[in-house]
């Protein structure tokens, strides 16, 4: 625990870090606990630090109210089934109506705690009032998303009375007290982890299904309210429905209502790899077709936890199996499958040419310039975008007015541009193009007079101008479609500063008549307050380059609900300008640099130089 939080009280909860193989015997012990004599004070956890247990105390007899307060605050970071221990220091009615489930206030250290305060001489002697203060920076809702924020003041109040214990004594308890969890970062990246669920993107004519992660955060081992382990945690909350932000542009194929069975609070997979997944009877209602894409929404689901190693889902409703879906059978709900050759790059050289690195070049040789006009020079580039099955590429000239799309594959004859910036500055003029995982093509003008974000249906035809509402005085410099289509990654300068915000594409109508926009925009990322560059990493992680409020460059992953750890900080490389990713994350990171060039940096490896001249290095997307 935060060692300002104890003073003056005394450590109600008592913290063990032990190895898995001695997790067992450490909870046959706990029951012979001491219940009497002090418990020393310990520091808190390492951050991450999944196999420390807190074990909740309950308050001494004649605890004093600081002592109280402390304890909860302390018993709130235990493993405490159903939080019982927790509530012993509520009152009676605070500990039937307090619901731990309504989500968890995140706060830079744990929270401090200011007091007492008295109401007047005659209540004095029997309740008094400490404020919980802190820094937060981030929130987790009812249904386990996470949201980070720019941090701001917290302060709540817990009001404390005398009440009757059982043996007629009087105990001073906590009557008011907001419901949900209060924790330290430390504490909440210690009992909690960031997984994946997944929702198909709404369906759209003549699209194929395409699965969407929607990240939460679920409980480390052994949930206290539901005491599901962590597999069953998240299946539970995959069926509970997609999160809010989320819900407009996705669709779930469990028929509504469906649980899981009454009871089932552990998912293993059997010897065989195959995990039986029990549902209500609602799921008997999908047919063939639907069963199978709920299989999957399982499947993608659990692939995320290691330890679960599923070969197979069997889902099984009130009468016995329903279907069933193995992993090598999955692939043709990948949200990305249009390119043969996915770890192909493109760059534009020193003369204004884009050229193609071709899938598996051994340290990013034989570049070859790309067929058709964007690859003969006859207009010089710079910054390219390439559609994620490989046929066609969009490039924006090298003083950013004009944008031109071709086929990269046929001899092409010269395109007219298909779109134009009138702004004055080239830094004013058009973004680098983006291919989201539906074919459509992006791009950002920036002209001052009229700024303006823009798609072409399949990369070709009239731009159409996407409205983004929540923008409000902030200018679009760089955007990054996310493979699935339906959320967009975008840098955006507003006064002295360039920000990294995530926004939902809605898409209404159909046809000529579709019409999209970008909802709800999201600060990722608030502790960066310069970012320079961004791209997707995978499904559900961006990499990020940016610094902090007076600090230097750094490159860090960032999950698609925005949050960060400490883990995702990357080797430092000087002066990137532009970063560059593929949806598959065993794919070499790519950097431009203003002093070493293109640079790249393996699994497990650190940056090299792999070209000294060319710019604007990209995957498809």
């Amino acid at each position: 625990m935060d060692t300002e939080r104890r003073r003056g009280g005394r450590g109600r909860a008592a913290r063990v870090s032990v190895p898995l193989g001695c997790a067992v015997l450490v909870l046959a012990g706990c029951g012979a606990m001491p219940e009497t004599g002090d418990v020393k004070a310990v520091e808190a956890s390492r951050a991450g630090d999944a196999q420390v247990q807190v074990y909740a105390v309950p308050p001494r007899e004649g605890a004093a109210p600081l002592e109280i307060v402390d304890g909860f605050l302390e018993s709130m970071t235990s493993d405490d089934p159903g939080f019982a221990t927790t509530r012993t220091y509520l009152t009676q009615q605070a500990g039937r109506s307090w619901k731990p489930s309504e989500g968890t206030t995140v706060l830079a250290k744990a929270p401090n705690r200011n007091g007492p305060s008295f109401h007047d001489k005659e209540r004095k002697a029997t309740e008094t009032t400490y404020t919980l203060t802190g820094e937060q920076v981030a929130a987790v809702d009812a249904q386990s998303s996470y949201r980070p924020l720019a941090p701001t003041d917290y302060s709540q109040v817990l009001h404390l009375v005398l009440e009757k214990g059982p043996d007629g004594k009087q105990e001073w308890r906590i009557d008011v007290v907001p419901d949900g969890l209060v924790l330290g970062q430390s504490d909440f990246k210690r009992l909690y982890r960031p997984v994946n669920k997944y929702y198909f993107a709404a369906a759209r004519a003549g699209s194929e299904p395409s699965l969407v992660a929607d990240p939460v955060y679920v409980r480390n081992r052994t949930d206290p309210v539901t005491r599901m382990d962590t597999a069953t945690q998240t299946v539970r909350t995959l069926l509970e429905g997609p999160s809010n932000w989320l819900r407009p542009v996705v669709e779930s194929s469990f028929p509504a209502g469906t649980t899981l069975r009454k009871g089932d609070v552990t998912l293993a997979p059997d010897d065989q790899n195959v995990l039986k997944v029990r549902l209500s009877k609602q799921a008997d209602k999908a047919g063939p077709a639907e069963c199978r894409m709920m299989a999957a929404q399982v499947l993608f689901t659990l692939r995320d936890l290691t330890s679960a190693r599923v070969g197979q889902v069997e889902l099984q409703g009130e009468h016995g199996p329903l279907c069933s879906l193995a992993a090598d059978e999955s692939e043709e709900f990948e949200g990305d499958r249009g390119s043969s050759t996915p770890d192909s790059q493109y760059f534009v050289d020193d003369k204004g040419r884009v050229q193609r690195i071709p899938s598996g070049s051994k340290g990013l040789g034989d570049p070859q310039p790309v067929a058709g006009p964007l690859g003969a020079g006859h207009v010089a580039m710079g910054a390219v975008g390439v559609s994620r099955d490989e046929q066609q590429g969009a490039a924006v000239s090298a003083d950013q007015r004009d944008l031109y799309v071709s086929s990269v594959v046929s001899e092409d004859e010269a395109a007219a541009p298909v779109v134009t910036s009138h702004a004055k500055k080239a830094e004013d003029g058009l973004s680098a193009p983006s291919w989201d995982g539906r074919g459509d093509l992006w791009v950002a003008d920036r002209n001052p007079s009229g700024p303006r974000l823009l798609r072409l249906v399949g990369g070709e035809g009239e731009p159409q101008e996407v409205t983004v509402p929540d923008l409000g005085k902030g200018r679009i410099e760089a955007l990054r479609l996310s493979a699935d289509g339906v959320r967009v990654a975008l840098r955006v300068a507003e006064g002295e500063h360039t920000t990294l915000r995530i926004g939902r594409v809605e898409r209404h109508g159909s046809g000529d008549a579709e019409r999209v926009s970008v909802e709800d925009l999201r600060t990722a990322a608030p502790q960066l307050t310069d970012v320079t560059a961004v791209s997707w990493s995978g499904r559900s992680r961006l990499v990020v380059v940016g610094k902090e409020e007076g600090g230097v460059q750094q490159v860090r992953y960032v999950q698609a609900d925005g949050s960060t750890s400490s883990s995702g900080v990357l080797p430092g490389v000087n002066q990137v300008t532009a970063v560059a990713a593929a949806d598959d994350e065993q794919l070499p990171l790519m950097a431009d640099t203003e002093s070493d060039g293109i640079v790249k940096l393996s699994p497990g490896d650190n940056w090299q130089t792999v070209l000294k001249e060319g710019s604007s290095l990209v995957y498809p997307g």
